[in-house]
């Protein structure tokens, strides 16, 4: 009964996140657990070698996934979802998203997946003494230029999906920290764009024929905490088909996926650290100082309440595994059997623990697009063996998921033993450790720390802008760090949200450890078998 008067009474908080493989809506409640959800599965189209989504399949997704959401709260609670507290917005970080001064959009959406910004990454880097990697906005904007697209000059709008979506349902060009410092570096502690950097940038445009301030095309950026608009009319319509949601709710600032997992995770303070693993993985380790240089295989952020952040990004994790799964459910059809996928991913991950440490000298590349982390600008997913290989299931499923964490271990080991930054703990989270102490355990071997999973692992950054929405209910969209609750984020999270949740932590294996040192052994000679198969395999 609680729950159907906060759902009645708009005491709830909508979290929506565009995932590399599925669009995600979760409802809040008053205890800010999730008491409803929805879903709808799409992917990215490689088309004339570019990573894209069709904006028409983000609102199409928008509203499926909605739907699914309000059919829940239907069934589960008989009643129609007729408004909510607030509304936030999550989605992939980065990439290329441009408009002309109509809203008509000049060039196709250009994912973080894409590496052909190579030239422009290394450019911009020299010049701002300051990491731009190959997938942040600015660098494909300035490949762009570089390159002489007739469409540079008409750009009077740059953002990424969750700025673009929140856009268009409230009519605000804005974005929180978090994702604005994934598109051009951001000055420590505060909303503003780096202003000798924009100096720097402005200058080297003009000498390519743009002669637009870079700020005049960027998105505002948001402190957690501040109100970022309300739901239009029209966007109610965009959202929800039916015409049962209301307009006037208020949004958080939009964030992008790193963000929100942190918060997810409530790894937002110094010394605390999460790992998100889907398509992608990465880590997100809050620093206590910044770095004492620039590495390209370290991305500087900020959390959404702007403290540094340092995050290690593989573009390559859960693709290369989710096609062998699907290939063995292919198998086990053939047999006139039938299995849901999940029963299939618990008892094939469940296999890995089984292998030898080492994966018994099977090695694989999950490499289904480029990787940074190790120089390539493409990819080709392989799987090598010798001979006299231990050539079993488990010692195969073991080795498709150190592969997951191989180019992760590669960047992490800069901060650890290079920087020495030193950490409370790391959580994990998304669809990799759906499968309860398997990837927990490899993980914990990989990176040689612990690792924690909270029951909510499973949700991800769609809670986590839920909370952010909650959040800014709670500080009265004011600001993150004095709002009327007299909180600070972290402070919010750590007291209301996750107050005796520390998730269930596995300690590395020493025996695992071992194992996996071994493997990164083969793993690392084994490139140039990466290399000769991206040069000859085309």
């Amino acid at each position: 009964m609680d729950t159907k008067q906060a759902i009645k009474h708009g005491k709830t908080c909508l979290g929506i996140e565009f995932g590399s493989t599925r669009i995600k809506a979760v409802l809040a409640g008053e205890d800010f657990s999730p008491i409803a959800s929805g879903s709808h599965e799409w992917e990215s189209r490689l088309e004339d070698g570019v990573w894209t989504y069709n904006l028409d399949d983000v609102w199409s997704g928008l509203q499926a996934c909605y739907d699914n959401l309000a059919d829940e709260v239907r069934n589960r609670y008989d009643m129609p979802l007729h408004t909510v507290g607030a509304i936030g917005v999550s989605a992939m970080m980065h990439g290329y998203l441009v408009f002309d001064k109509n809203g008509g959009q000049l060039a196709p959406f250009r994912t973080w997946r894409n590496t052909a910004t190579k030239k422009a990454s290394s450019e911009l880097t020299s010049l701002f003494n300051f990491n731009i990697p190959q997938r942040w906005s600015i660098a494909h904007l300035y490949q762009a230029m570089m390159d002489l697209e007739p469409h540079v000059r008409e750009i009077d709008y740059m953002t990424t999906l969750a700025g673009y979506v929140h856009w268009k349902l409230t009519g605000e060009k804005v974005l929180g920290l978090g994702d604005a410092s994934g598109m051009f570096p951001l000055e420590s502690g505060t909303c503003l764009y780096n202003r000798r950097m924009l100096a720097q940038f402005d200058a080297l445009a003009e000498s390519q024929g743009f002669h637009r301030k870079l700020t005049s095309i960027l998105p505002k950026a948001l402190n957690a905490g501040e109100r970022a608009g309300s739901l239009s009319a029209m966007g109610a319509r965009m959202l929800d088909t039916s015409g049962v949601l209301q307009q006037g709710i208020h949004f958080c600032p939009p964030e992008g996926d790193a963000s929100t997992g942190m918060v997810a995770a409530n790894s937002i303070r110094e010394r605390s650290g999460n790992i998100s693993a889907g398509t992608s993985i990465f880590a997100m380790l809050v620093l206590e100082n910044d770095l004492s240089q620039v590495y390209p295989e370290i991305d500087m952020l900020v959390t959404p309440e702007g403290k540094p952040v340092a995050m290690v990004h593989c573009n390559n994790c859960s693709t290369d595994l989710d096609a062998w799964i699907k290939l063995f459910q292919e198998i086990v059809a053939l047999t006139g059997m039938e299995i849901d996928r999940s029963s299939l991913y618990t008892a094939l991950y469940g296999m890995a623990l089984e292998g030898d440490a080492d994966c018994g000298g099977l090695l694989s590349y999950n490499y289904c697009s480029g990787e940074h982390i190790t120089g390539f600008e493409q990819g080709r997913p392989l799987f090598v063996r010798l001979p006299d290989s231990h050539f079993t299931l488990a010692n195969f499923m073991r080795a498709q998921l150190f592969s997951a964490m191989g180019s992760l271990r590669l960047g992490m080991e800069i901060l650890a033993t290079k920087e020495k930054v030193r950490l409370d703990g790391l959580l994990g989270h998304g669809g990799i450790f759906n499968t309860w102490g398997v990837a927990q355990r490899l993980m914990a071997a990989a990176l040689e720390t612990p690792i924690s999973v909270m029951d909510s692992a499973g949700e991800g950054g769609a809670w986590g802008i839920a909370l952010l929405a909650a959040y800014m209910t709670s500080s009265g969209g004011q600001s993150g760090q004095s709002g009327q609750s007299g909180q600070s984020l972290e402070d919010f999270l750590a007291k209301k949200v996750f107050a005796g949740h520390a998730g269930d932590m596995v300690s590395p294996d020493p025996q695992d450890v071992q194992g996996f040192r071994k493997y990164m052994k083969h793993y690392k000679a084994g490139l140039k078998i990466e290399r000769a198969a991206v040069d000859y395999l085309k």
